[in-house]
């Protein structure tokens, strides 16, 4: 197996990638550059998503560089990707690495939806035709195997109107879940709901978000509000702006407009 490598260390580094394919008790990347982004581009990055479907995986991370197997991995680890210069792979190139989590342990479908949870996003070390080495550039979250790829995109901060409309009634959606199946949340977590751009949903949009205490002749209490940072037709993820109270699956979510 012979990798191609793109480093100022040039043969030193070479011989080193090289020698990952023998058994050692550990091959460790190189220190990755700090990731100099504000922190809400960084949590944005990180951010859930909502899948109806299961995700295709063709490429997806298959190990590391370690003489005991490992299923979860960390900035400093390096980790192998079953993908090389003949899917067009090459070194630099970075990626997001995501799993789906479904709501119950069964298939993923309209009745069980599954939250693309990102793990991190990596760059590519070495590579040759068939495989690939790559260092983690930001965790997320614990990198498992079998997380699989998909490009990397910076993401942007979406522009948030000054102008406070009022929130719609008898026209609410719910808080669905979160990272994980995380089910309560707090000023600057991310939150899926089922409203998206088929509901007038775009990114920016505000929120106001309710709890209905069950109780006759009372209004709903409002606890809080959130934006909308990325909008798919049947669904949004919303970051917390304001919060007078956790917020928890089931609460309503109605928009501003």
């Amino acid at each position: 197996m012979t990798f191609q490598t793109k480093t100022a260390a040039g043969s030193l580094v070479a011989a080193a990638v090289i020698a990952a394919a023998l058994p050692v008790l550990a091959q460790r990347a190189p220190a990755p550059d700090p990731v100099k982004l504000p922190p809400e581009v960084l949590s944005l990055a990180c951010a859930p998503k909502l899948t109806f479907e299961a995700p295709p995986t063709p490429i997806r991370i298959t190990g590391g560089q370690e003489s005991l197997v490992r299923r979860s991995f960390a900035p400093g680890d390096l980790i192998t990707i079953n993908a090389g210069t003949d899917n067009g792979i090459d070194v630099g190139q970075e990626y997001y690495t995501r799993r789906a989590v479904p709501i119950e342990r069964r298939p993923i479908g309209r009745d069980n939806p599954a939250t693309i949870r990102t793990s991190s996003w990596i760059r590519i070390w070495a590579v040759d035709r068939e495989m690939s080495l790559a260092t983690i550039t930001h965790a997320c979250d614990s990198i498992n195997l079998n997380d699989y790829l998909e490009p990397f995109v910076l993401p942007e901060e979406p522009a948030v109107s000054v102008i406070r409309a009022r929130a719609q009634r008898g026209n609410y959606g719910r808080l669905m879940t979160g990272n994980d199946n995380r089910t309560i949340f707090s000023r600057g977590d991310y939150f899926l709901v089922d409203r998206g751009s088929d509901h007038g949903v775009s990114r920016g949009a505000q929120f106001v978000v309710y709890r209905d205490n069950l109780q006759p002749e009372n209004f709903l209490f409002e606890l809080g509000e959130a934006v909308a940072v990325e909008v798919a037709p049947e669904w949004s993820t919303l970051r917390i702006t304001l919060s007078r109270d956790g917020f928890r699956a089931g609460d309503y979510v109605a928009l501003r407009k």
